[in-house]
């Protein structure tokens, strides 16, 4: 597995990096069978140190997590629990479909907007809004229930897929009573 351990504006000595290799590789191992990659960011919030750790597997399924704390270990540690939670749901959740995914999550492309936001109250020239950035995402083709468990991972309000079953564009999404909604077209 790969790692990328970096700091925003901090430095990050050896002893941190090996640190964050053992803690994540033990729970890669216990938890993941075929991850290809991880990212972990450190950074400073006024007194605070904030972990970010992002996990690619081989399927194509992405988990992350994200803690504080005043200490830049224990901002780690934090993280890390947090991650293995996610992966220990990620991975029971695989065993109770008793589905194997034998291939790759295929990815298709899409483009992503940024729409300006208008503050103001006069009228504005067109009916167009202003798209301030483009950029291109990757929409995964997903069943129903790996779409839940992948909007569920990254921590996402919601999720762009295609359906495997039926091949059309869908959205998962986090509902405000703490359902998830699914926006079949």
């Amino acid at each position: 597995m790969r790692y990328s351990i970096t700091g925003k504006h901090i430095d990050i000595g050896d002893a941190l990096q090996v640190h964050v290799k053992q803690g994540l590789g033990e729970i890669v191992d216990k938890y993941a069978e075929r991850p290809t990659d991880a990212t972990v960011v450190f950074s400073r919030d006024a007194h605070e140190y904030v972990c970010e750790a992002t996990i690619h597997l081989s399927t194509g399924l992405t988990a992350q997590a994200k803690a504080h704390a005043t200490e830049i270990y224990a901002a780690f540690e934090d993280c890390a629990a947090k991650m293995e939670k996610q992966l220990r749901r990620y991975k029971r959740r695989l065993k109770d479909h008793h589905k194997d995914r034998a291939q790759p999550v295929e990815l298709i492309g899409g483009s992503s907007y940024i729409l300006a936001n208008s503050d103001d109250d006069s009228e504005p020239d067109s009916l167009q809004p202003m798209i301030i950035a483009e950029m291109e995402t990757q929409i995964p083709s997903l069943s129903v229930g790996e779409a839940v468990m992948q909007m569920e991972l990254a921590g996402a309000p919601l999720l762009v897929f295609r359906n495997e079953k039926s091949g059309g564009v869908n959205v998962v999404h986090r509902r405000e009573d703490g359902n998830v909604g699914w926006i079949d077209p």
